[in-house]
């Protein structure tokens, strides 16, 4: 085989964009065969054994079906931490982790009762957890394989993460728990809609969970307005916070919603880019009669 660069990199130019193509090469040879970044850029020689290059070629040939390099490579990293990843659980995104950070900033105390809804790998939780050692965090997830993905990443990572299936669309099946509200709520959850689909790329269209980026057209504040009542249902404690990651399309509605149930000192925020994408409230109490 020629040099294992050049061979990745004109593979997958046929599915990606040069660049894009020369990264996804350079992490595979990193990864997958302990070649490092001065080795490749430097260009020396690489010579691989039969056998690493019969495992190049099978690379090859699940990165041109757009099967995402993380879920090849079996991991990805977020926050600094290494999470599993497999297609029964999104890969975390760059805009997550500002929405971690975010948090991690605002609550130099930890708040004492943590809730993530929509956990899928844990990357949210385990994280906060890994800052937060002494603080109860749980997350909640309809799908029982991404619990399960989440529970490798908890013990990989020695964090305290309690993990529950629940539908938070189902409120008998998402009841408060026995020891009462949270103090914090997080939330990355389903938000893209049917209609945008045609403009998703293939290696999020083709492998990523439906069920954990799609929501209707006409509904596509489902989660948000169900997470919101439930919160002041009693899951959020009195003088909690809820954050959300949200639809850059909606993020404004996002934060009338949540203005509209009570919550104050509602913020939208922009990521790295400048899109709307976090909403967060502060909630003091039910204003039900």
């Amino acid at each position: 085989m020629s040099n294992p660069l050049i061979t990745l990199r004109t593979a997958l130019q046929s599915c990606y964009p040069a660049g894009e193509a020369s990264a996804i090469a350079r992490m595979v040879l990193t990864d997958s065969f302990g070649i490092s970044p001065m080795e490749i850029y430097m260009g020396k020689d690489i010579h691989l054994s039969e056998n690493d290059e019969q495992k190049l070629e099978n690379i090859i040939l699940r990165l041109q079906k757009y099967e995402p390099v993380q879920y090849v490579l079996g991991h990805t990293t977020f926050c600094g931490l290494h999470f599993q990843v497999n297609p029964n659980v999104l890969i975390p995104r760059p805009e997550t982790a500002e929405l971690v950070n975010l948090l991690l900033e605002e609550h130099p105390l930890p708040p004492h009762r943590v809730l993530d809804i929509g956990t899928g790998s844990g990357c949210i939780p385990i994280t906060l957890s890994h800052h937060w050692p002494e603080s109860h965090i749980e997350g909640w997830d309809i799908s029982s394989e991404a619990l399960e993905v989440a529970r490798k990443n908890n013990e990989a990572m020695r964090t305290h993460v309690q993990f529950y299936r629940h539908d938070i669309l189902c409120p008998e099946k998402s009841p408060v728990p026995a020891e009462g509200g949270f103090d914090l709520i997080v939330s990355n959850p389903p938000y893209i809609k049917d209609s945008e689909r045609t403009q998703m790329e293939r290696n999020v269209l083709d492998w990523e969970p439906e069920t954990a980026l799609f929501v209707p057209d006409n509904d596509p504040l489902l989660f948000y307005r169900t997470i919101v009542t439930r919160a002041t249902d009693g899951l959020l404690n009195n003088g909690g916070h809820l954050y959300f990651e949200a639809n850059r399309a909606h993020a404004t509605e996002t934060a009338l919603l949540m203005e509209e149930a009570g919550f104050t000192k509602v913020r939208l925020l922009q990521d790295f880019y400048g899109n709307d994408r976090m909403v967060t409230g502060y909630f003091l109490g039910s204003t039900k009669k």
